[in-house]
């Protein structure tokens, strides 16, 4: 296999952009099947499914789903987030319980956030009615850092890589005086948009990568360099 074609993930069941077969799966179908038309309009292949990530019986089933239809699963994205503790520090017990059954589960390529491996910095949310006091994100995010290495360690005799990708502050229009803090505080001078993280999950997803288990990647445009 030459380099080049190390990257790519045709005839994988991964990434619709990439030429493989894709699932997106949550609790609203509807939009997802919306989202699944429009890839389906520019030739992609990708197909929507139902889960509930706080039931394991939903997990089993669309895992059972997946392979019914195509009869394998070569790589799983563990995107799921919720933010139930609105109250940050002072949210009710109840809520901390519903953020963990949520944000405490792994998977193949994680996804994490940069606030779990740093702390919060106050200055990002001068100006703004804003702030960062959410212990709940930041213990979760946490924990994937290190649960990504032990699935790695657990899975790894098995063929099985796990990696993860911690990406940093996306722009989606927050306050203006939250971005120009946050922007000041990175490297590259800017929060994420919606590509910056195609590269990375490309490379972790295929071949090219395939010696590289454990890790966890910071996509932060530099904010965790500082």
């Amino acid at each position: 296999m030459g380099i080049l074609e190390s990257f790519s993930l045709k005839n994988k069941v991964a990434l619709a952009e990439a030429g493989s077969r894709t699932y997106i799966a949550s609790r609203n179908l509807a939009a997802l099947e919306q989202l699944a038309a429009e890839h389906r309009a520019l030739g992609h292949d990708v197909r929507a499914l139902p889960v509930d990530q706080t039931d394991e019986k939903s997990i089993t089933a669309l895992r059972d789903a997946i392979l019914q239809d195509s009869g394998r699963l070569d790589v799983l994205v563990n995107n799921a987030v919720a933010r139930p503790a609105k109250d940050g520090y002072f949210s009710a017990a109840a809520a901390l319980e519903e953020s963990m059954r949520v944000n405490g589960t792994g998977s193949i390529i994680n996804i994490g956030s940069m606030m779990g491996l740093v702390g919060v910095e106050p200055l990002n949310y001068q100006g703004t009615d804003m702030h960062g006091w959410y212990p709940d994100y930041f213990f979760h995010k946490g924990g994937m850092t290190n649960l990504t290495r032990f699935l790695a360690s657990y899975y790894g005799p098995r063929g099985i890589r796990v990696n993860c990708i911690h990406p940093g502050g996306l722009n989606t229009g927050q306050p203006a005086a939250f971005l120009k803090n946050y922007s000041e505080r990175t490297c590259l001078g800017r929060l994420a948009n919606d590509t910056d993280l195609m590269g990375i999950v490309v490379f972790l997803a295929s071949a090219a990568s395939v010696y590289l288990t454990g890790t966890n990647i910071p996509v932060d445009g530099g904010y965790t360099a500082k």
